[in-house]
């Protein structure tokens, strides 16, 4: 190569814009930070610590005069009465009842209300002529039809687990009736396509395909179902925890209306529990 042809190689620029060089370090690879997880012994003992400086300081508040203790109570005076309550009175009768109307109303509610919406994908102009007497009855106030509940049902269980039922059932039907749309049309077209029948289609493809749909409203349906048990006990009842709540309301017994309140909680996590330990069974069939 001539000198000519070497002063006629471009060189590189200088200056603002230089080329990278080959030996250059690379950067380092940073890897993302990762939260350490706490083990699970640890969250237990934060979360009773939790509650035992809650606990602590309504007692001390109470104590000092900080709150008044005639409308919040405090803790040391809760767990006399609820001693006694345990002891002395109907507590587990008043308990019993409740939770039969619960899960009564639970188990009713849901699964009228998941076969309700699975039901509007057999025909479109059933689920178009049903969908708006549901979508009425859902934004109808159930609180406002507790004593006609009451009247026509009467004061035993039949009306707590009605109430319970009218809570839950919309819910799940507009639940449900969601997934069914959700469903994917071209895997029906390919069950068709194989040869599947209506039936085989709605129980191999709708029915798994809505199943995650249903089971994210079992949770809510806890609380709602509980919430219909408490009013109907409300309106009138002989038995039940939303009676003795009503009563030590009216005697200004504040200390039994927390003694019952956390009895409620209770249970309404026991029932939190079995129904994600349900959950996470039915996930399992349906992936397997």
């Amino acid at each position: 190569m001539t000198t000519s042809h070497i002063s006629a190689v471009p060189r590189p620029r200088v200056g603002r814009f230089r080329f990278p060089s080959v030996f250059a370090p690379r950067p380092a690879f940073r890897r993302l930070p990762v939260p350490k997880k706490w083990s699970q012994r640890r969250i237990v003992a934060v979360q009773i610590a939790v509650v035992v400086a809650a606990l602590g300081g309504w007692e001390i508040a109470a104590l000092l005069t900080w709150i008044d203790p005639f409308f919040w109570s405090q803790p040391s005076k809760i767990w006399q009465t609820g001693k006694i309550f345990f002891t002395q009175g109907d507590a587990f009768t008043d308990i019993f009842f409740t939770l039969r109307a619960t899960v009564l109303g639970f188990v009713i509610g849901t699964f009228a209300g998941s076969a309700l919406g699975l039901s509007f994908w057999w025909s479109r102009n059933y689920a178009a002529v049903a969908q708006p007497f549901v979508v009425c009855f859902e934004s109808i106030p159930k609180l406002a039809l507790a004593p006609l509940v009451i009247l026509v049902f009467g004061i035993g269980l039949t009306s707590k687990v009605a109430m319970a039922v009218a809570l839950t059932l919309v819910v799940s039907t507009l639940t449900t009736y969601a997934g069914v749309q959700a469903v994917d049309p071209d895997s029906e077209k390919l069950f068709y396509s194989l040869g599947a029948s209506r039936m085989q289609l709605f129980r191999k493809l709708v029915i798994p395909a809505v199943l995650p749909w249903t089971l994210s409203v079992l949770r809510v349906n806890i609380g709602l179902a509980l919430t219909g048990a408490i009013v109907g006990e409300f309106i009138s009842s002989q038995h039940g925890l939303g009676r003795e709540i009503l009563y030590a309301g009216q005697t200004y017994d504040i200390a039994l209306v927390w003694v019952a309140v956390l009895v409620l909680s209770f249970f309404a996590m026991l029932m939190y529990v079995a129904v994600a330990w349900l959950e996470k069974w039915l996930r399992k069939g349906v992936v397997r």
